[in-house]
């Protein structure tokens, strides 16, 4: 069962800068915007991308990571995860593929995915 918000996944880039501005950060709505990060590229918003975005603080890093994962209801990974280990949960993995574009990323559905996956 998905417990995050899905329809995030649909924000453009206006309403992500509206998110971050909630969490406390109006000061990085130009780094969203500037950078096409919409509601499908969240996933990717991590402490390793939010630099590249224009993102140093570590502590406004750290804040905004954890704004992401309790909106898209994924888990951190462990910094002892081996590579050894499957890649990440089926939400992530979900999330990963519904940040793409075109008909089969629009259309597809958790359930759809998931039955995908034991195929």
């Amino acid at each position: 069962m998905l417990t995050g918000n899905m329809e995030s996944l649909h924000w453009s880039c206006q309403d992500v800068a509206r998110w971050i501005e909630s969490l406390g950060f109006p000061q990085y709505k130009a780094c969203f915007t500037e950078n096409l990060i919409t509601g499908r590229k969240l996933i990717y918003v991590n402490c390793i991308y939010l630099p590249r975005l224009g993102i140093t603080d570590f502590k406004d890093m750290k804040v905004i990571c954890a704004g992401v994962r309790e909106l898209l209801g994924i888990t951190e990974t462990p910094w002892s995860h081996s590579i050894a280990d499957p890649r990440r949960d089926s939400r992530g993995l979900f999330l990963e593929k519904k940040s793409r574009t075109g008909d089969w990323a629009d259309n597809v559905t958790y359930q759809q995915f998931l039955d995908d996956m034991r195929q």
